[in-house]
């Protein structure tokens, strides 16, 4: 499973609209951008109490590109 998809699956889990999830993955030589871009009310369902539910998720995304050898960034975009 790619980071992009990983990131979709744990968003489209979490939201109630998960037709309106969107995540776009910018590749570099050692590093990927992953933006998600969700709807504005799942907005604090993604970022949850004190960011913790996004910071679970730069977690695992962390942990899954150290696999590839690769860094990942995640942005949530308002």
């Amino acid at each position: 499973m790619q980071m992009r998809e990983l990131i979709e699956f744990i968003a489209k889990a979490l939201v109630d609209n998960p037709d309106q999830v969107k995540v776009t993955e910018i590749e570099g030589e050692k590093t990927s951008v992953i933006e998600l871009s969700v709807a504005k009310e799942d907005l604090g369902k993604i970022i949850g109490k004190q960011g913790r539910t996004a910071r679970a998720m730069r977690t695992i995304l962390s942990a899954a590109s150290t696999k590839n050898n690769k860094r990942a960034v995640l942005e949530i975009i308002e």
